[in-house]
């Protein structure tokens, strides 16, 4: 009987802890996430040049390694409050390289994305080498497989999440549950919370959290954009693969990137 009552106590003991650290959880609602997005312009450059039997070719990286540093950094801002958000750069970002050696469609990219989840509709603005296009279309879908895996972003704990876009690109995100919208950098949604790292490994591009502010954020702060082309994904793809088509191998590499 004395070990039953031992064990009932125990077991009040481990319930009133939990209720504590469930009641101590604080979840945000609402803020500002800033981004920082790392291009690994060494690898970038490299499979670039690759094939080319030209000295020309390598001469030109050796001297790009010389006077720039492997990663090239930008920075972006991903305001959210309750099921909508606007994902933008930092207008301090420096402009696009203008080195042919380092112009990098997945590097340079800066799309303006409106995001509801409650609608499952997003609203992005893309600049296509001097095109601007307003992208109006449902959420993507992904098939995100979450695993055990854990690590510390931005002060938060993160799961791991893997997947597969466009066919063949292999994602690699980290979400935490303290932050319950659903989204991330770009188009990247549909976790169980927010998105605070996110990486594509074969396309030597990573986006990091650096800093989250919990703060309110209005309605006009969240307004999508409106400049551009009306069209839809399957539009631009139609055009990007027509513009694209004497590209040869560099051509998927820049479809991809107005494909995020």
């Amino acid at each position: 009987m004395k070990t039953i009552i031992n064990h009932i106590i125990i077991l009040i003991i481990i319930l009133t802890c939990c209720n504590t650290f469930a009641q101590n959880d604080h979840f945000v609602q609402n803020g500002i996430i800033e981004f920082e997005k790392k291009s690994n312009m060494y690898a970038l450059i490299a499979k670039k040049i690759k094939g080319e039997t030209d000295s020309y070719y390598q001469l030109a990286f050796e001297s790009y390694k010389k006077n720039n540093p492997q990663f090239k950094t930008t920075k972006s801002i991903l305001s959210f409050s309750k099921n909508k958000s606007l994902y933008k750069w930092d207008e301090t970002n420096q402009s696009a390289s203008n080195s042919w050696i380092s112009d990098d469609a997945m590097a340079n990219l800066k799309n303006v994305i409106a995001t509801d989840l409650d609608t499952k509709t997003s609203i992005t603005q893309k600049n296509v080498y001097d095109n601007l296009y307003l992208v109006k279309d449902s959420l993507r879908k992904i098939d995100w497989k979450i695993t055990d895996e854990t690590r510390e972003i931005a002060g938060y704990e993160c799961r791991r999440a893997n997947a597969i876009i466009i066919d063949s690109v292999y994602v690699v995100a980290y979400y935490t549950i303290q932050i319950p919208f659903s989204g991330g950098p770009e188009s990247f949604t549909g976790l169980p919370g927010t998105i605070l790292g996110l990486a594509l490994p074969h396309e030597n591009i990573t986006w990091f959290a650096t800093k989250v502010t919990e703060i309110p954020v209005l309605e006009k702060d969240l307004a999508p954009p409106t400049k551009g082309k009306p069209t839809d994904n399957k539009e631009l793809n139609k055009t990007l693969l027509e513009a694209l088509k004497n590209w040869g191998k560099w051509a998927r590499k820049t479809l991809l990137a107005y494909s995020l």
